[in-house]
């Protein structure tokens, strides 16, 4: 607080005061699509870093992740890592606040990419199909075993999340796809896998898929006989 019991404002501390009103008014003028990552990202951080310069820091996420995506979806753990000086040779570093701050804004972003895509008819293209895998899973950094749940004219249901994993496996379960599929009165499935490696595709993929196959013979079996 300054003398009197006034807050000190940015106006006060014109040496990073001056650079956030610029950076402020060329972003309303000319739009935030023209800015640069590092500045989209500056910009974010003014908010959780009030009164100081945030652009090493800002550069410093997106040199660490190698993208601004990337750095927005990474672990809270790893962006806890990631630490700059600022222009008074100041120590900056990413609290557990300001990354939880980082992945809302990924998660807000990614839920908005997704919402049109999960009205529309997933199988009316395999491009369709990819552009809202990618919103989904292009920075996830886990192995995922999702589910796609389709009804009879290949509308999504729901896509669900069955098996997290490390980073070279996730588990699978055909029991709990098949109890999940008559929930839901599902009619097709999609059954997404991400991160894997060749290897890794043509050992345990095929075996779950075999499996998977062999349980809905058993069960449509079944139903016909009852």
């Amino acid at each position: 607080m300054a003398e009197g019991g006034t807050s000190i404002t940015e106006a006060a501390l014109p040496e990073h005061g001056g650079h956030r009103n610029r950076l402020r008014d060329r972003a309303r003028k000319a739009g935030v699509s023209t800015l640069p990552d590092y500045e989209l990202l500056e910009l974010f951080l003014f908010r959780s870093i009030p009164q100081r310069d945030v652009k090493p820091l800002a550069k410093a996420l997106i040199a660490r992740f190698g993208s601004l995506p990337a750095a927005l979806s990474a672990p809270i753990e790893d962006m806890l890592q990631v630490s700059s000086l600022d222009n008074a040779g100041r120590a900056l570093k990413i609290t557990p606040e300001i990354a939880l701050d980082l992945q809302l804004m990924f998660e807000a972003t990614r839920r908005l990419l997704a919402e049109p895509l999960k009205r529309a008819t997933v199988l009316s293209s395999w491009s369709q199909l990819i552009a809202y895998l990618r919103v989904t899973l292009a920075y996830e950094p886990r192995e995922q075993f999702r589910i796609i749940f389709l009804d009879k004219k290949n509308q999504l249901i729901a896509d669900e999340i069955m098996g997290h994993g490390t980073v070279d496996h996730a588990p699978a379960y055909p029991r709990e796809v098949m109890r999940r599929a008559l929930e839901l009165s599902a009619s097709n499935v999609i059954l997404v896998h991400n991160q894997f490696t060749a290897r890794r595709f043509f050992s345990t993929f095929p075996l779950f898929a075999t499996d998977l196959n062999q349980f809905l013979s058993f069960v449509t079996n079944g139903l016909a006989k009852a």
